[in-house]
């Protein structure tokens, strides 16, 4: 197993015995960037100077006390604000933004001792499912470079799958860790909204972004989200819960939980390989001693529609800060409206620009009640259904995505058939649930992720029921690309 490819346990051992420094571990992702992200592209920027400075400082000062994450290499979504070093958000309207502050998560991360690589590609300010609605350039599938990641954090999973770093955090708003970890055979968890803090995180959808963490293996984002969760004062949408040992909950026992399998994600409109590798999942946990069966969510068929109301709405409120006065790009115009509009249009790309219109539309006088209103009416619903169906089960499973990663350019002229990309995982998110998705197997030669939803706050039993489920599982091999890894 190359370096790159070693987990985040052996990483500690080796580092605690000597056997490995952190500019070693510093050197071996830069080499590893540079080897392959030419071809991947999840990179926006590297900071060179940067990581090997950390890295220095932390090898000069081997008695100062070790966090959980200590001198791991890792990169953030371009969504995530990082002092001194740009946030783009995978726009041009933004291409030369530098905070003057960390984001709480990124703080967490410094402090627990890891090292920022960069800033990972994305979908321009979190709006996709594909990345190719960077302001860039599109990132590429480590699996078959002719295929979509999947988006919006299509750099953050990328560089995970390509071996650059040994982990990453992206946003999720309505599938956005998970769907793209399905694509490309990592693990991608969304925390319960609330877990981790939003501070710092620049808004696409206030109600429904989270942060989570994407890494090689279940055990892996335990170490990860130990790290990032807690209350955070600096958020309001923080929630003041005690945060449960995850790496404890990694017993590798399931026997007698009660797994719910929702009929509607089993149904028309999933690819028959995704399907059979789900039902073959579902026999797995069957032998490991769980109890499956089939429950409904009666309101999900909503869930879609529901989403792309509620989310483009709080979009076109958020958004509208970026109006060329305050920061980010500026067009000058002939008077001020006319400055709004030459750099918003020349700044935002045609996927935000559409959700602007639609989401602005919905909160319209006359169109509130009939859209947005209806819309947050169907989000509770949707809530409800999983109250009922947690009365009775300890998790609900089904697959990440209904198919498997698609070509460039197949789904690009149906904005449509790209929004239902994301039919599975939108439901955790209008219910604030987490989720968690898991490699389970290919179809057709590429990866297909197994999810698995669970109660609020809860995220011990997803990551003991994924971490169960993977070590009975035949782990994917990496993507191979061009040269020798490292």
């Amino acid at each position: 197993m190359t370096l790159m490819r070693h987990s985040l346990k052996s990483l500690h051992t080796e580092l605690a015995n000597g056997s490995l420094t952190a500019s070693d571990l510093v050197e071996a992702s830069l080499k590893e960037i540079e080897r392959v992200d030419g071809q991947v592209k999840a990179f926006l920027k590297v900071d060179h100077e940067g990581a090997r400075a950390v890295a220095k400082h932390i090898d000069q000062n081997r008695s100062a006390k070790r966090g959980l994450l200590h001198a791991l290499p890792m990169a953030l979504k371009d969504n995530i604000c990082t002092d001194g070093l740009t946030t783009t958000c995978g726009s041009k309207l933004l291409a030369n933004y530098t905070p003057v502050f960390d984001a709480t998560v990124t703080k967490q991360l410094r402090t627990h001792g890891s090292i920022l690589m960069g800033k990972l590609n994305m979908d321009e300010f979190a709006m996709g499912s594909s990345n190719e609605n960077s302001g860039f350039f599109p990132v590429h599938n480590p699996w078959d470079l002719e295929r979509v990641p999947g988006g919006s954090s299509g750099g953050p999973v990328a560089a995970v799958a390509a071996g650059e770093v040994f982990f990453s955090l992206g946003s999720d708003t309505g599938g956005s860790i998970r769907q793209p970890a399905s694509f490309c055979g990592v693990v991608g968890l969304k925390p319960t909204y609330g877990r981790v803090s939003r501070y710092g995180l620049v808004a696409f959808a206030s109600s429904l972004d989270q942060i989570g963490p994407i890494t090689k293996n279940v055990e892996d984002a335990a170490y990860v989200m130990q790290a990032i969760s807690g209350y955070d004062p600096m958020d309001a949408t923080s929630i003041p819960q005690d945060v449960p040992d995850y790496l404890s909950a990694l017993t590798g026992d399931i026997k007698g939980l009660k797994v719910g399998v929702p009929k509607e994600m089993m149904g028309e409109g999933i690819d028959p390989g995704v399907r059979a590798q789900i039902q073959k999942a579902l026999t797995q946990l069957e032998k490991m001693g769980a109890i499956v069966e089939e429950v409904s969510l009666p309101h999900a068929e909503y869930a879609v529609a529901t989403y792309y109301l509620i989310a483009p709405a709080e979009a076109s409120s958020n958004l509208a800060r970026y109006d060329g006065v305050r920061y980010g790009m500026r067009q000058e115009g002939k008077n001020l409206l006319d400055l709004y509009l030459e750099t918003r249009s020349q700044g935002f790309g045609d996927e935000v620009k559409r959700r602007i219109m639609l989401g602005t539309y919905a909160l319209s006088s006359g169109y509130y009640d009939a859209y947005y209103l209806k819309a947050q009416k169907a989000r509770t619903l949707i809530s409800q259904d999983f109250e009922k169906i947690f009365a009775k089960y300890d998790v609900v499973v089904g697959p990440t995505t209904p198919n498997t990663a698609f070509k460039f350019g197949e789904k690009t002229d149906d904005p449509l058939t790209m929004y239902l990309n994301d039919i599975c995982t939108i439901p955790a998110n209008l219910a604030g649930l987490p989720a968690i998705s898991v490699p389970c197997g290919l179809a057709d030669g590429l990866p297909v992720g197994l999810q698995v939803f669970g109660k609020a706050f809860d995220e011990a039993t997803l990551l003991r029921v994924a971490h169960a489920f993977e070590q009975e599982t035949e782990t994917l091999e990496a993507p191979t690309l061009g040269g020798s890894a490292v």
